[in-house]
């Protein structure tokens, strides 16, 4: 099942999701990436879905990747006496850590290390940024806060803490229980909510211990001051623009995103743009013209993937969801300003033998009639070269480890084959040739680049290329190898 489109689409699952027909339905539709939130439904939920989605994998022959979204340290206020307050314009309101039921003049905040932190000045944002009050007066147990945005608050909003870095692991509890179960199914990616210092992602990756690779979503004011270290600590990042735009002026996230967008693809790392990429429908069978835009300006900075959430997680039309995005995928992709926009924003030329020969690969695809560049890659590094450059044909990643593939399939531009091993670049180019044959990306007389290191499965030894004409006699050779 060949895609006609590089950049790949995630799709939340949810109780609009929750079969098999369903999520087959989905990945027939355009989805690539399966996200599973940790924040919503049981482990027995996310189990069912995980182990449906492996059926279809060895259904359809193709690998899906998986990526389970922790909840992070989500802060809330607690519960009112007598339901829902109003808060008025410049009065005032207390948090505190009395657990006592609040009332128009209070409520707990069961935060301690919150009121820690804070200092006169800062600012709390309430239900997502609806409601804003100004620090006053604190101390190690209260806030005394002035109501510079009124609105109805209501049992266990959510709190954000924009002004300030605090002082909470990126793993709560949960978090640190939802790791382990997520890595014990075997899911692919892990995605970290609220990462505000790398040394948050040192500590998911030392508890995945390898099992899955680090995705931090940037949604917090210090991760993206931070961002340069968090890259560089991450496997990949999402762009995760609903608590971002809460914390931030909603005018400073579409800089943010193309500066972020741009850095992960000069890093050769994959990025998610997320959060209400086709919210309207939820509850509509078409989107708006600005979530159409919104969609296509991701596309057009390169971003490696676009999100649905709730779209397909609880709404109305699901399928009709993918669909649309697929489409409008395939759209902007075939624009000629696309080309020009991805090779004009195009990282300039590193130093080493692998960015050497991945450049040569584009190089040759550009000017020659190839029809697809394939690598072998062990840990997926070669295949993340290649995307890195963004080039104008599929990328066909073979790999004998089904976990790279899975992880891959995130990847911009990529086709992931999992194949036998092989110990002799001959043989690599006879599954290259087999596997651009087989998914349609040419015909015998077509022309392939094949690339990979010698020795086979040492990570970071990209060092050979070759260009060979997809032919039967590549197969007959390697038959009597």
């Amino acid at each position: 099942m060949r895609r006609m489109r590089n950049v790949k689409i995630v799709a939340t699952l949810g109780p609009a999701s929750d079969s098999k027909g369903m999520i087959r339905t989905l990945f027939e539709a355009g989805a690539d990436v399966f996200r599973l939130n940790m924040s919503h439904g049981s482990h027995d939920d996310m189990r069912r879905r995980h182990a449906w989605i492996r059926e279809i994998e060895r259904e359809t022959g193709r690998p899906i990747c998986i990526l389970a979204d922790l909840q992070g340290p989500k802060l809330r206020c607690g519960t009112f006496a007598d339901g829902p307050v109003e808060l008025v314009e410049n009065a005032t309101f207390r948090f505190d850590l009395d657990a006592a039921p609040g009332d128009g003049r209070r409520v707990t905040l069961p935060h301690p290390e919150i009121f820690q932190a804070l200092k006169p000045g800062d600012t709390l944002l309430v239900n997502d940024g609806k409601i804003r009050l100004s620090v006053t007066a604190c101390g190690d147990d209260f806030a005394d806060c002035r109501i510079e945005v009124g609105g109805e608050i209501s049992d266990r909003k959510g709190i954000n803490v924009p002004d300030t870095i605090l002082p909470l692991a990126a793993l709560s509890d949960k978090d640190r229980d939802d790791l382990e179960f997520a890595c014990s199914i075997g899911v692919d990616w892990l995605a970290l909510s609220f990462v505000q210092r790398p040394e948050d992602v040192d500590e998911a990756r030392a508890l995945a211990d390898g099992r899955a690779a680090i995705l931090s979503k940037i949604e917090k004011p210090a991760a993206v001051r931070a961002f340069e270290a968090i890259l560089k600590a991450s496997d990949g990042i999402m762009v995760a623009r609903g608590d971002l735009g809460v914390e931030l002026p909603v005018q400073n996230v579409p800089p943010i995103q193309k500066r972020l967008v741009k850095a992960c693809r000069d890093a050769g790392k994959p990025v998610i743009v997320a959060t209400q990429m086709m919210e309207s429908m939820i509850s509509s069978p078409v989107p708006t013209r600005a979530e159409v835009s919104d969609v296509a300006t991701a596309i057009y900075e390169g971003a490696d993937a676009v999100m649905l959430s709730a779209e397909s997680a609880a709404g109305d039309y699901p399928v009709e969801a993918v669909q649309t995005m697929d489409a409008v995928a395939v759209e902007i992709e075939s624009d000629p300003a696309y080309r020009q926009i991805i090779e004009a924003s195009r990282t300039a030329p590193r130093q080493g033998v692998a960015d050497a020969i991945t450049a040569a690969a584009r190089e040759i695809a550009e000017t020659t009639e190839v029809m697809a560049i394939c690598c072998f890659t062990h840990s997926g590094t070669t295949a993340l070269k290649v995307a890195r450059e963004r080039p104008r044909v599929p990328i066909i990643a073979l790999t004998p480890l089904v976990g790279t593939a899975r992880r891959l399939c995130l990847s911009w531009g990529m086709h992931c084959v999992e194949t036998a091993p092989v110990g002799r670049f001959k043989m690599a180019v006879v599954s290259a040739a087999r596997a651009a044959r087989k998914y349609e990306f040419g015909l015998d007389e077509d022309s392939i680049v094949v690339i990979a290191g010698i020795p086979f499965n040492v990570q970071g030894t990209t060092n050979i290329l070759r260009v060979s004409q997809i032919e039967m006699r590549l197969m007959v050779d390697f038959d009597s190898d």
